[in-house]
């Protein structure tokens, strides 16, 4: 029996808001990844809309830096994680929200910027 293929797309989008005022979520719609890594959103969850928080169909995961308007990920999934892990537990790192970390059974996911 042959495993199933997942589709994985990352992309360093230089600011979340900017893209999404773009058609980035029509191109996420069009692309249907299962796994949609993003990094330098450069913002807080608490800034974002209900359409960038909650794509219909996935799960998503942030990490931010404590600085407003720098850094960041997101991870994007279909796939329903075990466990998934902001920062690598390390301060002068985690700080800057550079890192999610997913474990989705198959394998684990490094979401990294």
């Amino acid at each position: 029996m042959q495993e199933k293929k997942y589709r994985l797309l990352s992309w360093n989008v230089n600011g979340i808001r900017a893209i999404q005022k773009k058609g980035f979520l029509d191109w996420f719609k069009k692309e249907n990844p299962d796994v949609l890594c993003l990094q330098e959103t450069k913002a807080h969850p608490d800034q974002l809309d209900d359409a960038l928080k909650n794509v219909k169909g996935y799960e998503s995961h942030f990490s931010w830096a404590e600085k407003k308007g720098y850094s960041g990920v997101v991870t994007y999934t279909k796939l329903k994680p075990l466990k998934v892990q902001q920062g690598i537990g390390k301060k002068e790192f985690d700080s800057e929200g550079r890192f999610t970390v997913t474990d989705l059974g198959k394998f684990i996911l490094f979401n990294i910027s």
